[in-house]
Order: C-alpha cells, then structure tokens, then sequence
C-alpha cells in the first residue's frame, strides 16, 4: 500500500524522523486557514499517489494564506496522470541550502534491503541515475544487522557526503530505517532530503509503500487505506479475501494459482488478437480451495465489472479436484441467480477432471461452455467477448 505524503510525513514525525509541520485542507477555505494556522510562507501540494507533481502544477508556493486559497483553488480537481487531485497539504516553508536523496527498499532478486544515497540528490534523482551512476551510492544491507550509526556514517561516506556533513546526515538515515523496519515497508523514500540555511536537516518529502502482508502485524495501518478513491471491485474481492487486480479488457479470468493465472492472461490475450484485440479483463486467483461461496464470490466480483463480457473459468485439479470445482460452479450459478448473464468458457484438468466435466456436462448451464484445452478455452471466451 503506498502512503500520501502527507501520511508519510505523520508516520516519520511519529519516529523522530525531522520533518516540516503540515496540515491538510480538502477546500480552498480550508488550505487558507492550514496557512493562517502555520504563519508565513507555505507551500501548496497535491496530493497524489504518483510522482511529477511539480511538473503538472500540483505544488506552488504560497507566500500569503490568500496565495494558498488561490494555489489550492488551482490544484484540487487536477489531473496529474489519471490521479484526480482531491487533498492538498499546506506545508510550512523551508530556505533551502542543499538537496540530497534517501531511500531504503526490499530487494527481493538478492533477498536483503538496498539503500540508495546521494549527496548530489534532490528532484531529479532519476536523471542523475542514468546519467551519473557513480553518483548515486548503492549499499547493501544485510537485514540481521540494520543500519545503526556507525553503518549510516558508512553509507554517507560512501554517497560522498563532505565530512562536516556526515555527522548531521547519519542519525537521519538511522531514523528512516527505524520507520522502514518497524513499519513493515517496502520502501521509504525522502526527495528531496535538505540541508536548510540554518543548519538543519529535513525530511522535505516523503514516499512510503508498505507491506499489506505484514497488516497482522500492523494494524493501525488499516486507517491509512484510502476507501474513496480505492476501486470499488478491488475492495470487494479484497473482503473475500481473493487476489484480484482489475485490467482493462473484456475477457474475466478465474483460475487456482499465481502462475496458472499469469499464464491464462498470456493466453487470453494472444487469443484476443484474432478476435478484435479482446484483452484480459483482470487477474482473479482463487486460491487452493474452489468451494461453491470462493466460486460465488470470485464471479460475483468479477460479473459486476461492465467491462467484462465473457468469463475464462481455468482451474487445474490438485488437493482441490475437478469435480469439487464443477460442483462449486454449478452451486455459485445457482447462487448468483439472475446475477449470472455472461457466459463462461471452463476448462478443468488434473485430478477427477473427468468427474468435473460430466458434472458440468450435466448440469447444462445455457451459460455455460466446456474447453478441452486451455487454447481452447482462451480462443472460445475471446471469441464471445468480441460478439
């Protein structure tokens, strides 16, 4: 789940990470009395979960609380890459010395934590990468030891920090990694990190993902979800406890396990070519267990989405056999009713997948159609979303 700024922002005060007081408005009115309450210059910030925000008019600085009622006007309802802008920040202002950059992140291909670290950072950290890799430290971290101060001097060092700097910047990047342990992230980032004009070190912006895996360990991290703008059939499936993702095709697929479910989408959208360009319309994995209310909720999330025109059911038997899957969508028919008006392509293999298909064949759903293959099925539910 990734973090607003301005929750980042909360969540690194909370672990004495330095930061600039802030408060957010969702009116003009209200951004107008977050700079009256904060007194002299502010800065107006759209927030958005996606980066470029300054490029697309999303921040502006706000010398008077008028400014920041005009700056705010000029924000909310923005659109800044498909995020329509609903809440700003209003922070207080900083005179800026230096820009620097800090980030600590899983990596998951070498199985530890990776920091990056730059004392030429700020805004355009991404160029930079690409331009001047030498500039940008990457240090390793093995996650049995942490960082502590004496890894952090290390990690400053080694991003060229000068020496009358190192010892202002270490206690910093300690604090940032206390928020990434004991916050269950995946990421904490801060870009720009600034050495201010009276000597101070600030955490300018901030950008947190965390670990939805870690929510039982977490949970106060359920009040940082942001219910109004989430899709609603993502919710849904996330309430039955079903890996959803929503695509933008036509073709609904259901299938029993990451890989097979990945593999399906391929599928389907090879298959779609032939067909007028049908693509996948999400990825909905069922898990191990195919029971008539997993079935009945996978389709009813799947039924609701109006883009969806056909349903790819693609189910290998295993622990859970095929005529347990048959019996299961026959009872999830049955239980949707009148809800079920598009129809499903199913292919079963594996364990009892003879036992599955007559139990199908003999139920004779109007709406239901069995594939041998999983070409087949892909090409059959391609073939009926186009039509």
């Amino acid at each position: 789940m990734d973090l607003y700024e301005y929750q980042a922002r909360d969540m690194f005060e909370r672990h004495g990470v330095p930061v600039l007081a802030g408060l957010i408005a969702d009116t003009p009115e209200q951004a107008k009395a977050a700079a009256e309450k904060l007194g002299g210059l502010t800065v107006v910030k759209a927030q958005v979960k996606t980066g470029g925000r300054g490029k697309a008019g999303g921040v502006k600085v706000a010398p008077t609380a008028e400014d920041a009622f005009t700056a705010a006007q000029a924000i909310l309802g923005l659109d800044i890459k498909g995020h329509i802008v609903h809440r700003v920040m209003v922070a207080a202002g900083a005179a800026i010395a230096q820009e620097f950059y800090f980030s600590v992140l899983l990596d998951r291909a070498n199985r530890n934590y990776l920091v990056l670290c730059s004392y030429e950072g700020g805004m355009e950290i991404e160029q930079l990468a690409e331009e001047r890799p030498e500039a940008l430290a990457r240090v390793a971290i093995d996650p049995s030891q942490g960082i502590d101060l004496a890894k952090a001097t290390e990690i400053a060092h080694q991003a060229k920090f000068p020496a009358e700097l190192v010892d202002l910047v270490a206690p910093v990047f300690v604090k940032l990694y206390d928020v990434f342990v004991k916050e269950d992230a995946t990421l904490v980032e801060v870009n720009p990190l600034v050495l201010t004009e009276s000597g101070d070190i600030i955490a300018l912006d901030g950008k947190v993902t965390l670990d939805e895996n870690a929510e039982f360990r977490q949970p106060h991290h359920a009040e940082l979800a942001d219910s109004a703008t989430a899709d609603p059939l993502e919710e849904k499936a996330k309430a039955h406890d079903l890996n959803y993702v929503k695509l933008d095709g036509e073709v609904g697929v259901i299938g029993n396990g990451a890989g097979l479910v990945m593999s399906t989408l391929d599928v389907v959208a090879y298959a779609g070519e032939k067909h007028g360009g049908v693509k996948p319309a999400n990825f909905l994995d069922i898990g191990g267990g195919a029971s008539a209310e997993v079935m009945a909720a996978g389709l009813d999330v799947i039924l609701g989405d109006p883009q969806v025109k056909s349903v790819f059911v693609n189910v290998f038997g295993g622990i859970t056999a095929c005529d347990a899957v048959a019996n299961g969508i026959v009872k999830a028919l049955e239980m949707i009713g009148e809800g079920a008006t598009k129809p499903l392509v199913v292919r079963l293999d594996g364990n009892s997948v003879e036992k599955g298909r007559e139990i199908l064949a003999a139920a004779n759903h109007p709406l239901v159609t069995l594939a041998d293959t999983m070409d087949q099925g892909a090409d059959r539910a391609a073939e009926l979303a186009s039509k």
